[in-house]
């Protein structure tokens, strides 16, 4: 039962799988996951056939072996991030019930992220919130960021992303926050280019600021932005062609009424 217990925790964090990601893989519910994890229940022989096949394992080995012992985990490897895999152990908190955090990096702490993100130590140093509204599926991590490339997000910003594990599935255009060797802790919009020449192509959408690419070997994390936190509101567009546009939209709703009496 032991064995079980660490072999199912092992394999979920070395697919960066969290328990409710986990959950709805196996059909199950999360606390299920987390009872399993922890020996207070017994997976049913289904559930067991179910995890050796998700995880390409034998039932034998599942059962018998520790593969956390045989098969520590190391370092992405260059081909898999080519093929937009980032299947490495993801470090989380959770509170009293098992449910994760968000985690907030701060600006100030992002140059210590490059070197802490796989630490479970650094990461329970950080400071940690909830947000009922994003859901349960996912993992969910906060940073600030600072610059005007974003704009009209706004420097000192705190951005919400949740965390992705297979880049090759990012739809260009999506806004995301990229962790990598060479640039560090950045908000851009990604243009996904992985399968042609194993790059991502960022842009700003402030118009000042000019596209660039980061290799995928120099990446370590993304994470696509789900909200935002932000005490400076937006400036509204006021210039004339807006005003214009107001205008011409509300005439034509005047008239839309009068037709219709």
């Amino acid at each position: 039962m032991q064995l079980v217990t660490s072999n199912i925790r092992h394999l979920r964090k070395q697919a960066g799988y969290t328990q409710a990601q986990l959950a709805e893989k196996l059909d199950i519910k999360r606390s299920l996951v987390g009872a399993y994890e922890e020996g207070r229940a017994e997976p049913k022989l289904s559930t067991l056939v179910n995890v050796s096949d998700l995880f390409k394992v034998s039932l034998d080995d599942l059962i018998t072996r520790d593969l956390l012992k045989e098969a520590p985990l190391g370092p992405v490897s260059a081909a898999g991030k080519a093929s937009g895999s980032n299947m490495r152990v993801l470090a989380i908190t959770v509170d009293d019930d098992q449910k994760e955090n968000i985690e907030l990096v701060p600006y100030k702490a992002s140059a210590g992220y490059l070197n802490g993100y796989a630490d479970s130590e650094f990461i329970e140093e950080l400071p940690r919130f909830k947000l009922p509204m994003l859901g349960t599926t996912g993992t969910f991590r906060a940073f600030e960021i600072s610059g005007d490339s974003m704009l009209p997000i706004a420097s000192g910003t705190v951005i919400v992303g949740r965390y992705v594990d297979d880049w090759s599935q990012i739809k260009d255009g999506t806004p995301c926050i990229v962790v990598s060797q060479k640039e560090g802790v950045v908000f851009k919009r990604i243009f996904n280019k992985i399968k042609d020449t194993a790059v991502l192509r960022l842009h700003s959408d402030n118009p000042v600021y000019s596209p660039y690419e980061v290799h995928v070997e120099d990446v370590v994390e993304i994470w696509e932005a789900k909200s935002y936190i932000s005490s400076t509101f937006p400036i509204a567009d006021l210039s004339l062609d807006k005003l214009s546009s107001i205008v011409l939209d509300l005439q034509k709703e005047v008239q839309k009424l009068k037709k219709a009496e």
